[in-house]
């Protein structure tokens, strides 16, 4: 009996591991994805940005690489234009998550909890600038 318990409890644990690390692989292959990238920035972005023309927010094509405040199709806060950070993907991780931490005193009250909607908006913004 006591052989069929170890076997039990050693298939048990090894099912449980094999979820885990299914799970991580797939998480993983989620992030950094620019189509889904494209599709959340369509649901959560556009209301206030567009690629090619200012809205309430500044046009983000070209975004990633560029420094803050410096597109001159928009009038930044004066927070933003006095910023001297240069939008990659810890910026924009940082910035998309809670942007007050970032530029303090900005015009944007938005946060993008999801980390994997953060690594694929970005991932998207990357590819749109050529980088």
């Amino acid at each position: 009996m006591q052989h069929n318990w170890t076997n039990l409890r050693l298939r048990t644990t090894l099912t449980i591991l094999t979820g885990v690390v299914c799970t991580a692989i797939a998480l993983a292959a989620s992030a950094n994805d620019p189509d889904r990238g494209r599709e959340a920035f369509e649901k959560r972005c556009t209301g206030c940005h567009a690629l090619d023309k200012a809205k309430i927010g500044p046009p983000l094509r070209g975004v990633y690489g560029r420094n803050a405040g410096k597109d001159s199709q928009f009038t930044y806060s004066d927070a933003v234009k006095a910023a001297s950070i240069t939008w990659d993907a810890e910026t924009l991780d940082r910035w998309l998550a809670d942007t007050e931490s970032v530029i303090p005193d900005n015009d944007m009250s938005f946060r993008l909890t999801d980390p994997a909607d953060r690594a694929n908006i970005i991932a998207y913004l990357r590819q749109l600038s050529g980088k």
